[in-house]
């Protein structure tokens, strides 16, 4: 017989049947960090049992089947009659269904709780990044709909409920659960959601109570429109206003809720989002004032970006461990890919990347359930917030692109053909900076908190004062933030660059007081220091490179 020419040799296997969270150091580290030490165990083990969900090829093939089989819009019956649904594969469902029962769309009812949500995010984010959208949305409506009793009443325990009930075939409240979806962005807009042009008539007459209206317009983005029920702002005889309408009316009839089409898009594949039209019949409920749609919403916002950070790191942490997986399976030139110094530097530095973010990410979650428990700390974090949130959001998100492109290089070819995770994570890659403000939006919010609320400076300065002395380095990267704050000429132009040394002095703070010396140490010599080149895989001669590749080792 003649030789074989198919034996395949020094092929990586999948990455596979492994625990997302637990090998995830930066994750488990930050995790035990903040969570109260009388919980760290309960945690602990309900994150490591996403996590092996996570890991396990039946997750990762639901995250694959749901991308190859995109949803699909359903305007009409076969009859002719208007239905506006949206078909998905059952493998969304069964990620939905996951999602929703392990309480990500729930921070509210367990202490420490955005801080479990956070990091379970993160840890299931990293199976499928698209079915996040509607779930971040969903966790995210509550705090705005709090501006309104009775509204809260009626749709927050549906909102976070841990029980998954998909369709439109009865009202929510005959419902297990509900899922949520917004629409501000309309095609004049964009951004600047104040030249939003839809309408609001409020109604009048017998069994109505002033707080609804009917609506007429149409919205650019809507994202999850199979959602039950959608925070939408439009133009009220006051000015713009926040309103929560559903899909399904309390007496079982469909609102009207007209998706024009899907938007085909980049990225973000297994996820719907839309443009859809009210047609003047669509029946709208009020949330807070006439004239304060930005104020109400504005809670939504700020859970949404935390997402955004959260999210983004998981893209970064799952590029960075199928990039180390392939390098310590892979061969060249008679050693292992991981042991060759130059491909050596390149994971080390991606995993320097990752555990900023991620660190960053759960700082930020943390200071959440502060500001919620209320007490002494809850004023000094909401401060804080106010002007870290957008930081962290400017900085992780735009980071996730480079990283998602690097990490795909380390894999060659095998990175570059779609049965490849990378594809998936590159085109995701870019989403969380668009979303809910790109970065000129978050880079200009910073100015406004600092005109505005003087008191986010002084949070936040005294936040990364907790690791004054510790590193000459990161001491000198401060001075120069304060320097660039003392001069105010031109500082909207300069907008970005401020908000990222920013960004990098809170993450290098938090890693000087948290991280492996080796960490922390590699973080402040290249991206305080300046002791870096302009791609990865340039940090300076003395970095334990060595052990910080094997830090982000995801299997042992």
């Amino acid at each position: 017989m003649p030789p074989s020419t198919h034996t395949v040799t020094n092929q990586a296997p999948p990455l596979v049947d492994y625990d997302v969270f637990a090998a995830d150091s930066a994750l488990a580290e930050g995790v035990a960090r903040h969570v109260a030490p009388e919980r760290a165990e309960q945690v602990r083990a309900e994150l490591s049992e996403l996590g092996r969900a996570a890991g396990s090829a039946q997750a990762q093939e639901w995250g694959r089947q749901a991308n190859a089989n995109p949803p699909v819009l359903r305007t009409h019956d076969r009859f002719g009659h208007r239905v506006d649904e949206v078909d998905f594969h059952p493998a969304w469902h069964q990620l939905m269904e996951r999602a929703v029962g392990a309480g990500l769309t729930d921070p509210f009812s367990r202490p420490d709780g955005q801080l479990r949500r956070s990091a379970a995010f993160l840890v299931w984010s990293q199976v499928e990044p698209g079915h996040g959208c509607p779930v971040s949305m969903t966790h995210a409506a509550v705090p705005a709909l709090r501006q309104d009793p009775a509204l809260a009443a009626e749709w927050e325990p549906l909102l976070t409920s841990h029980r998954y009930d998909y369709g439109l075939d009865r009202p929510a409240s005959a419902k297990l659960g509900a899922i949520a979806g917004m629409g501000m962005t309309e095609k004049q807009g964009g951004s600047d959601v104040r030249a939003n042009t839809t309408e609001a008539t409020p109604l009048t007459g017998a069994g109505t109570d002033g707080a609804e209206y009917t609506l007429l317009g149409h919205k650019w983005f809507c994202s999850a429109p199979m959602s039950d029920v959608f925070l939408v702002l439009a133009q009220a005889p006051g000015g713009l206003t926040c309103f929560l309408v559903p899909r399904v009316l309390p007496d079982g009839t469909r609102n009207s809720f007209r998706i024009q089409r899907l938007k085909d898009k980049l990225g973000n594949r297994s996820n719907a989002s839309s443009e859809v039209e009210f047609d003047g019949t669509t029946w709208a409920r009020r949330v807070g004032e006439e004239g304060r749609g930005v104020a109400t919403i504005i809670e939504m916002v700020a859970a949404t970006r935390l997402d955004c950070v959260t999210g983004s790191a998981a893209l970064m942490r799952q590029s960075v461990a199928q990039a180390v997986h392939h390098a310590v399976h892979r061969s060249v030139f008679g050693k292992p890919l991981v042991e060759q110094p130059l491909m050596r530097n390149v994971l080390a530095d991606l995993a320097l990347e990752s555990e900023a973010a991620t660190t960053l990410g759960l700082r930020l979650a943390a200071a959440h359930d502060s500001v919620a428990g209320g007490g002494e700390r809850a004023e000094a974090e909401r401060a804080f917030l106010r002007l870290a949130l957008p930081a962290a959001k400017y900085w992780v998100t735009k980071r996730c692109v480079p990283l998602a492109g690097e990490a795909l290089e380390c894999l060659g070819g095998n990175g570059y053909v779609e049965e490849s995770p990378m594809p998936g994570l590159l085109r995701e890659s870019p989403l969380n900076s668009l979303w809910e403000g790109s970065g000129n939006v978050q880079a200009l919010d910073v100015l406004r908190a600092l005109q505005r609320s003087p008191g986010s400076l002084d949070a936040f300065l005294g936040e990364i004062g907790r690791a004054h002395g510790a590193d000459h380095r990161l001491d000198a990267a401060v001075k120069d933030v304060l320097t660039q704050l003392a001069d105010l000429d031109g500082i909207e132009a300069r907008a970005r660059r401020l908000v990222e040394r920013m960004a990098l002095v809170l993450q290098g703070s938090l890693l000087v007081r948290f991280a492996p010396p080796e960490v922390a140490d590699a973080f402040c010599a290249s991206r305080l220091g300046g002791d870096w080149g302009a791609a990865f895989g340039t940090l300076p001669s003395g970095a334990d490179l060595e052990a910080l590749v094997e830090r982000a080792r995801p299997v042992e």
